[in-house]
């Protein structure tokens, strides 16, 4: 097989959705190419805007953070990240390390924080009684430290590293729970409660798992591949096994259920949109839809626990 755009024989790729056969450095280019292009299209970059990115050592966050880096280096943004420490033994260690060589090594500034630092509690420690999931925990947990860390930072966007994968599961699995009002704040770019929530940005939505990882290995990156442990079993996982089954077959079905959906994302949000009716959280200051914001509201129920 050969490159389709270059003719070389080293292809590492055979895009289905689109046809390309390609090689190392085509992938790669088109990849970066096709990042950059929706930074653009869906304007989630502006010149002088200050970057947080929200950097586990994953391959997803570290290709967010290798692509943004360029737009640094042009003097467009500010980027700098910072490392959430759940506190999951034996599994979160290795992403600190990572996360906090490649910051080093590109002089970028970073830093760590723990979720017992903001919470009083580790991950793990919630997960030996538990009342919820432990992505139901991580995920609330997460998006407060992240808005929280933002604001100290005079941070202007909040980069997460959301594959196309992600996203699709995350409206599929909505939809299907009946959770309207979540499928309003899904998006390239998401803010809320009238300003409040630091805008977050996901460079990249339209880039499916397979090709993330490809990509951070063929760049050569160190990434932090393991996966949560608290992960197996979930329903996001769940969606994302269907949904890769039916890829196989019809390797557009993520592109078209993303498309579908931008499409009437409006429409909902028109009609179910929380903006307005969020208030302050009396304990912390963050966005609430009641007097206390959901982080809150779970720390006051482990600690009662």
């Amino acid at each position: 097989m050969q490159c389709t755009r270059c003719g070389s024989e080293g292809v590492i790729i055979n895009r289905k959705y689109s046809g390309q056969l390609l090689c190392s450095d085509c992938f790669i280019e088109t990849t970066r190419k096709k990042v950059m292009r929706d930074i653009r299209k869906y304007k989630l970059i502006e010149r002088g805007d200050r970057v947080l990115v929200g950097l586990s050592g994953g391959k997803d966050s570290v290709m967010v953070i290798d692509i943004l880096d360029e737009l640094r280096e042009r003097n467009i943004i500010e980027l700098e990240a910072v490392t959430i420490d759940e506190g999951i033994g034996g599994y979160r260690e290795d992403g600190v390390r990572i996360a906090r060589k490649i910051c080093a090594d590109r002089g970028i500034p970073h830093r760590v924080v723990s979720l017992e630092d903001y919470a009083g509690i580790t991950l793990d420690e919630i997960m030996k009684n538990p009342s919820r999931s432990a992505c139901t925990y991580c995920g609330v947990f997460r998006r407060w430290i992240l808005n929280r860390e933002a604001r100290k930072s005079k941070a202007t966007k909040i980069a997460t590293g959301h594959n196309l994968d992600d996203e699709t599961q995350a409206i599929v699995m909505n939809y299907l729970e009946g959770n309207l009002e979540n499928l309003t704040r899904i998006g390239p770019m998401t803010s809320s409660a009238g300003g409040r929530f630091i805008p977050k940005i996901k460079p990249l939505r339209e880039i499916p798992e397979k090709e993330v990882a490809l990509y951070v290995l063929a760049r050569g990156l160190d990434v932090h591949l393991a996966g949560c442990p608290y992960a197996s079993g979930s329903f996001r996982r769940e969606i994302g096994d269907f949904l890769k089954q039916i890829s196989v077959k019809r390797p557009t079905i993520m592109y078209s259920t993303l498309r579908g959906f931008d499409r009437i994302k409006e429409i909902l949000r028109r009609d179910l949109s929380e903006s307005g009716r969020s208030g302050i959280c009396v304990k912390c200051g963050e966005p609430a839809s009641g007097k206390l914001c959901k982080a809150c509201t779970f720390i006051e129920e482990l600690t009662k626990r």
